[in-house]
């Protein structure tokens, strides 16, 4: 069976994305085949494409590594999925993704999928959700009675990591834009600082237990705030290119997080969505085929909300 997919043959700008006819694969042991619902779209698939990220790819590849759909086929061994389930999984970011309208997956990332929202937007969960949850949990412990900073708060990270430290019954203090500061706000932040006009380093008085930055603030301002730590605090960072700030003699430690797939965090978070406690807001739906020009947006920096790939619609 031949099917549709969206891949590059050389890394390089949004040109190299080329929407292809290829064999439609079958999932080997421990794997089962989706016919996908839904493909987030995240920045790390501009830089994969780019050749800006140092992960290892196989050319030519497919984007989208998160995924929802329906199991159509299993491979030998699957016990956590059955052909007909709804699943969702952020699947290997070095393999080929769900930007097509089958996709392999490891049966392991696999759960299933909320049923509240449609599938499709389903894949804006995974990734998104999993770095916010393993930033506040894995990395800083965060739990009640703590007080966090979370810069960059009106980004799909940031809506998610306001809500779960909220839920986790912390004093959230959210730096956002004007036209994100509504979203922090009904979120749950406690206070929120608009990062256009006002150093939140210059407004934060009180010491904090966590700072987790999820924007590219200035090398200054990422210092500034990490001296808002209290002694034994913890900074935690997304932004990879940039060294996270660490205060040994005061035993402030800096992390930076890179997400990893986990079955039964994502479940937890389906779990939450289903109960109201997290929201998947996608901002855009696009044919297979509008993804290049989606790339060519991100690249240049207007592309503000989730946006989720539907191949088969």
């Amino acid at each position: 069976m031949i099917m549709k997919t969206m891949r590059f043959f050389e890394t390089g700008d949004p040109s190299v994305l080329m929407l292809d006819d290829v064999e439609t694969p079958t999932p080997a042991a421990g794997q089962v085949l989706l016919r996908v619902a839904g493909a987030g779209v995240n920045p790390a698939d501009n830089g994969i494409r780019f050749g800006r990220l140092p992960i290892p790819i196989t050319l030519p590849h497919t984007p989208g590594y998160d995924a929802s759909g329906t199991v159509i086929s299993v491979g030998d061994g699957v016990t956590e999925v059955a052909v007909g389930d709804e699943v969702v999984g952020f699947l290997p970011m070095t393999d080929d993704g769900a930007a097509a309208e089958y996709v392999i997956a490891p049966a392991e990332a696999l759960v299933s999928a909320p049923t509240s929202i449609a599938l499709a937007d389903a894949a804006g969960l995974p990734s998104v959700a999993l770095t916010a949850w393993q930033a506040l949990f894995e990395y800083a412990d965060l739990h009640a009675g703590q007080r966090i900073v979370i810069t960059g708060a009106g980004g799909v990270v940031g809506l998610h990591a306001v809500r779960l430290a909220k839920r986790a019954g912390a004093h959230v203090i959210a730096t956002a834009t004007g036209r994100s500061r509504a979203a922090v706000a009904d979120a749950g932040a406690d206070q929120v600082i608009d990062h256009t006009t006002t150093s939140a380093a210059s407004v934060v008085d009180e010491p904090v237990d966590v700072v987790l930055n999820l924007a590219p603030i200035s090398a200054e301002e990422f210092v500034a705030l990490a001296a808002r730590v209290r002694d034994g605090g913890v900074v935690v960072s997304t932004t990879a290119w940039m060294a996270t700030p660490s205060d040994e003699a005061r035993g402030v430690r800096g992390v930076t997080v890179f997400v990893r797939s986990d079955r039964d965090q994502l479940a937890e978070l389906v779990r939450l969505v289903d109960s109201g406690e997290l929201r998947v807001d996608i901002a855009e739906r696009i044919p297979l085929a509008a993804l290049p020009e989606v790339h060519a947006r991100l690249e240049a920096g207007q592309v503000h909300g989730k946006i989720v790939v539907t191949p088969t619609a």
